[in-house]
Parts: C-alpha cells; structure tokens; sequence
C-alpha cells in the first residue's frame, strides 16, 4: 500500500514534500500577477489619419477600404471601425479567446498591403499604424512643469518627441497615444495675396517640397580617384531648413523680369504645435498626456512596472522643472486586491490553525494538518505555474476557500490515529499504518467527489469559461494534491510526532498543561452540544413529516430569495478612480469645452477635495474618436485608508458630481467609475451597437438610435443612458 512504503521511507516522504515547496516557491516568483485573468479577447487596431478631412470623407476613401480587405481572417469574431472629423480612422478586429496575438497581427499586416495601393497618397505618407492592443487605456502619464518653464505646446512636443517610442518599445506595451502633437513649422498664407500672384496652395506645397529636401553630396576623394589625391572627406551641404526665416525665404516662383516670389510675400511662417485639436491640463496646469494601451496578452501589472522603471531611468534627462504624473492608473487596485486576498489567506491558515486545535486539543496533532497546508498551497502555486496561469483574484480566491477542504484530509488521517491510539493502545506508528489502512480509499473517493463537482466549471465557454476554468482548475488541484499528501507526507507525521497514549486516554488531556483544563472545560460543553443535537435527530426520525415540511419551506424561501437577489458579471468596486465624459452641441468648438471641463474640473478639486487627489482634463478627445465638441476627465481619487467614510466612497462622489453636472447647460457630462474588466469597456452596465442591415442610410440610423435612447432614458431600471459614440455635425459645403 502507498502509504506503508512511505511509511517505511519517511526520507522520500520529506523529499517529495520539499521538492512540492521549492517548485511552488519558484512559480511564486515567476507567475505574473494581474487583477482577473486575460478575460477579454485578443484585438488588432489599424490606425490611419487622413489630415484635414471629414468623417465622411474618411470612411468613404479611407475606412471603408480598409474595411473591404479585412476577410478571411482565421478565428475572427467580429470588426468595427470609427471616422472622425479629425481625420482619424480607427479599425480594430476582434479574435476568439486564445488565438495568438502576434499571428493575427500578421494577418492583419498582410491583409493591409493589399488596401495600401488604394488609399489616398497623403494618407500613405502619414503611415498606418497597426498594434495588437487592448481597446482600453493601461495607464496615462502626464507631463507638468512644477516652474512653469514650459508650457503645454513644450511639454506636448517632448511628450511625442522623446517619450513616445522610448515606452513604445517597452514590454507589454501595445500603443502610446498623445494628447496634442510636436512642434512644426506652420505657414500662415492670406489668399488675398495668393491671388495677387495668381498661385495657389499647391504651388506652395510643391516648392517646400522640392527645397525641404535631403540630399546626398558625396565626398572629396572618393574612389576611383585621381593619382596622388591626397584628400577623402565627406561633404556636408545644408539640407533640411529649420528656422521660419529660412522657409520665409524659400521661392515659390520666378518672374520673366527676374523677381523671385518668396513664401513670405504670400504669408508669414512661425514654430508651433502640427496640432492644437486636444488640449491636456493636470489640476488647472498645461500637461503633456500619454494614454498607453497594453498588448494583447500582456500582464498589466508587469507593464505598467516596466513602464514606471523607464520613466525613472530617463528622469535625470528631463528638462528642469518637468515632473512626471500618474492621473490614471488601474494597477494599484490590482495590487492592493492582491495584498488582501494573501492577508485573507494567511488569516484563514490561522484560524484553521486555532479551529483544529480547540477540537484537537493537542498541539502534536494540530501542527500535523498545519504543516500539510503550505505544502499543499505551494504545490498549488506550481500547478497554476505549470497550466500557464497568473496569481488573480479568483485563483486567490480559489486557495482561501480550499484551505478549510484540504485540512479536512490530514484532520480525517490524524484523528483516526488518536482513535485507534486510544482505543487499542497501539504505537504511533502501527496505529498509523493500521488507520490508513482504513481510511486511505475514503480519502481518494473524496477527492475525486470534489474534483467532479468543481471539473464541469473548467469547461465553461466564452469569457465566462475564462473567469471560471482558473477558479476550477487551482480547487481542483489543491483537492487532489491534499489527498496525496494526507497519503503521503501525513502518515510520516503522525508517526513521528504523535506520542504514545494509554488505552482510553481522552485527546485533551494530552494538551499544554496551562490550557488542559480549558480544553477538558471545551470538551464539556462541546457533548452536551452533541447531546441535544443527537435528541433533536433522534425527534426528527420520529417525526419525519413535520421536518420534511420545514425542509421544503426552507428550499422554497431559497429559490425565493436567489430569484431576487441581483446578479453581474463580475461585482463592481471601488479601484480609487472616476471618468467622466463631456459631450456639447455639434459644432461646438474647443474653448466652450474647456469652459466645461473647467467646472468639472473646479467641481472635484474644490468641492471634493476630501475625497480627490487629482483631476487631468484633457479637451477634444472621447472615447469614440476626437472631436471639439467632446472632452474627457480622468480623476484619482485618494487612497482607500484616506476614505473610509461611506460619503467618500467613489459611487457617493459619482453620484454628487452627476447632480452637479445636470446644472450645466448646454452640455451633457456623466462621471462613472472604470468597469471591474477595464479591457471589456470604459463604464458599467451594458452597450450594444446598432447595424443598419437593410441600407436605410446614416440619417435614419441615427434617428433610430436617438429614438432608442429616449425610450430608455424613460426606464426607471436604467440610469445614465448616453449615447456611445461621437455626435453628428454639421457641415459647410463649399462649391
């Protein structure tokens, strides 16, 4: 038997325990950690830009396009796309849980070549951008000058200048966006005067090509040269202009009487931003904003560590007075709901530590369930290792709750050792080997018993068999580990640290002297607990039909109450942040959405200032493409230990700003905390989209979906409908 040969080898016994524990602590150290596991499925985004040009312009000569190559993808589950009227098409195509990121952006990339011939040429020229990115921001890093040396055109331009690429490239990142752009050269022409020299913007255009220009002067001496050449050196000619004198100057055209028309008799030229379509501010201060996605697959918190250690690294090159902030973060939620579930952890093998030895009432008999449990939870840690898993919430989770199972195993293996101690007076370890004897095929069958009830949970499919595949698979594996140490590593245990007892001796009195008489006193009352237990089952087998109407009772109030009783996907909690999202009249133009923005940002800074640690506004920009008459605000609220008062709480601050905001006219701004799954969406509750399957044209598409939301803002079940996606505006048509 299993147990005899370890019995007889209690070194292999202790050697296969250690070898559970190292490899257990080893996985610990390279398991990564995240909040949930990799729930949502893999995405692949296609950016283009199309300077200068309308929504509808862009998805007719841009998105559409593109649209039209993206076939034949091997586990595709569905594309979507936006055009806004920044010029900015955005395409992203979603894959089925476990197909492999980097094999989808390579079909992805290929697919797009095929389109890239039909796209428009300054649309090539600007490059298309294709990432294996989540939908949804990781973290945004925020640029301040604490001297107000530099504004925000400064900190925008060194944002996307000499930070950008750098996090580009860090592990785990799949896309940087900034808020704003670099510097350029802007040329400022009056069509008056262009119609006085009878030349268009083109003509421009083509003579900054033609001057602004690389070029390759070659060298002094190169081969083959002349005998006795006594110089090789390479030239260096001016190349690239870089002043606004210098393009002022640059010549448009020449006239037959020999005058030169130059760019500054047309307009004027000056450095400025390529871009002034978003706007950034953290807590009322100009900042430079970067919005970084992680890749598909990615760690979270691995990510945003890697990101926080390069921004240290490069932080003695900054200019002086620039400061680097977090405005936005998801990961010290994660961190912090880790740290709980191990303190949770550690306190539940205490408490079962302290149960078992009440019951017991022996120390030696209590360290032996005691020990089993690291071995066991480390075991565990190398299972998760070995089926690729990441230490999350519900793999913790899974652990808390199979500490109070796997003891049962080694409680079970100890206490029919004292029995048959106590009742035939046998050795340690004859009483061991007689009780697994015993018992060693009721320890498999329970095992197995529980590894059914919690298998089918691995089989689940979707999103939701994601979630419950890892809870399944870490209570599985702990059951079944604690039946091979209650079979192994408990006998060994028992027989040597349990000591020999007289025939009918009781297990308290073999306890620590000081406590002897509170066990015996426990013991006590504990039979007579037993007794009126015994009486009461003794009275329900006599009456059997009075009890069988109060099981029934008891079974219908359950399914009353798990009928009413509200359900969710996951629960929502408080991860210590708050977006908001400001939408204004179509054609509203920036600075009305800064003065928006500004009250919000006023409304938490001021008014909540207990509860508020930070405020980034950044102007332009939402959820669903960029836009002046659109705005988002990203607030941190302080730590939780700062917050402890129910009015502190993120869903009381939500709340009393949404009440605030319904004061504001002429503008629709909702706060919402971040769902508990940031990568399944920006808010909580549910968005659905609809497709114009029958052609009704976008006119009547949206006048559907306005009809929609003012049905369900008429639910009293709904609150804060809003629409999901930037608003029509008007256009100018000029013939």
């Amino acid at each position: 038997m299993l147990s005899r040969f370890f019995l007889d080898r209690p070194v292999f016994a202790w050697v296969i325990a250690i070898v559970m524990m190292v490899a257990g602590g080893l996985a610990i150290y390279n398991l990564p950690i995240s909040q949930y596991p990799p729930i949502a499925p893999p995405s692949i985004a296609i950016t283009a830009f199309y300077p200068g040009a309308s929504a509808e312009t862009v998805e007719n000569s841009v998105t559409q396009i593109i649209e039209q190559k993206m076939t034949g993808f091997d586990r595709m589950l569905y594309l979507s796309a936006t055009s806004d009227s920044a010029g900015t098409a955005r395409v992203e195509l979603t894959f089925a849980p476990g197909t492999d990121p980097d094999l989808a952006w390579a079909q992805v990339q290929n697919k797009l070549q095929l389109a890239m011939a039909s796209l428009p040429e300054v649309v090539q020229r600007q490059g298309i951008v294709v990432s294996k990115s989540t939908r949804n921001w990781l973290l945004i890093v925020g640029l301040i000058s604490e001297d107000g040396s530099m504004d925000g055109n400064d900190l925008r331009d060194y944002a996307q200048s000499n930070l950008q690429k750098v996090l580009s490239r860090v592990p785990g990142v799949g896309e940087v966006e900034t808020f704003g752009s670099q510097y350029a050269m802007r040329v400022w022409l009056s069509p008056d005067k262009l119609t006085d020299y009878q030349m268009t913007v083109q003509d421009v255009i083509l003579a900054l090509r033609a001057y602004n220009v690389e070029v390759s002067a070659g060298q002094f001496g190169g081969t083959p040269a002349m005998k006795g050449q006594s110089l090789n050196a390479p030239i260096i000619v001016q190349n690239l202009l870089k002043t606004p004198e210098e393009f002022a100057a640059v010549p448009i055209r020449t006239n037959p009487d020999g005058s030169v028309v130059r760019i500054k008799d047309v307009g004027r030229t000056e450095l400025g931003a390529e871009r002034y379509d978003a706007q950034a501010y953290y807590n009322g201060k100009p900042s430079g904003a970067m919005a970084i996605r992680q890749a598909a697959g990615a760690n979270a918190l691995d990510t945003a560590n890697a990101i926080r250690a390069k921004l240290k690294e490069m932080s003695p090159y900054f200019p002086p007075g620039m400061k680097i902030v977090y405005p936005y973060d998801t990961t010290p939620f994660t961190r912090v709901a880790i740290e709980e579930v191990v303190k949770t952890l550690f306190e539940a093998v205490v408490l079962v530590f302290l149960v078992m030895w009440l019951f017991l009432g022996n120390l030696r008999a209590t360290l032996i369930p005691t020990i089993a449990v690291p071995v066991v939870i480390l075991g565990t840690f190398a299972m998760l290792g070995l089926f690729g898993f990441s230490i999350n919430m519900l793999t913790m989770f899974a652990m808390v709750l199979a500490i109070g199972l796997l003891v049962d195993d080694a409680i079970v293996v100890v206490e029919n050792v004292e029995r048959i101690m106590s009742e035939e007076g046998l050795s340690p370890r004859e009483a061991t080997a007689k009780s697994m004897d015993q018992i060693t095929s009721a320890l498999i069958g329970i095992g197995l018993v529980l590894s059914a009830v919690f298998g089918p949970m691995a089989f689940f499919g979707g999103s939701t068999g994601v979630i419950y595949r890892q809870f399944s698979v870490t209570i599985i594996a702990a059951m079944l580990l604690s039946v091979v140490v209650a079979l192994i590593l408990t006998p060994v245990l028992c027989a040597s640290l349990l000591k020999p007892v007289a025939k009918g001796h009781e297990a308290a009195e073999t306890g620590f002297f000081l406590l002897r008489p509170f066990f015996l006193w426990f013991d006590r009352i504990f039979s007579r607990t037993r007794d009126v237990y015994l009486r009461l089952v003794g009275d329900s087998l006599r009456k059997k039909l009075r009890y069988l109407l109060i099981y029934v009772v008891v079974v219908a109030a359950m399914g009353f109450l798990f009928h009413r009783m509200p359900t969710s996907y996951l629960p929502d909690e408080d991860q210590g942040i708050l977006l908001v999202q400001a939408m204004l009249p179509p054609n509203a133009t920036l600075e009305q959405t800064e003065r928006v923005l500004d009250v919000v940002r006023e409304h938490f800074l001021q008014g909540e200032a207990e509860a508020v640690d930070s405020c980034l506004t950044v102007g332009g920009v939402s959820f669903s493409g960029m836009g002046q008459n659109a705005g988002l605000a990203w607030v941190r609220l302080k730590d939780w230990e700062q917050r402890h008062r129910p009015d502190l709480r993120v869903w009381a601050v939500a709340g009393r700003a949404m009440m605030a905001f319904s004061q504001i006219r002429n503008a629709m701004v909702f706060a919402f905390p971040p769902p508990s799954v940031i990568e399944l969406g920006m808010g909580i509750g549910f968005d659905f989209q609809l497709l114009d399957r029958g052609g009704q044209g976008h006119a009547n598409l949206m006048a559907a979906r306005n009809q929609l939301l003012g049905m369900a803002a008429q639910e009293s079940r709904l609150m804060r409908v809003r629409p999901n996606g930037l608003e029509d505006i008007p256009e100018y048509r000029i013939d």
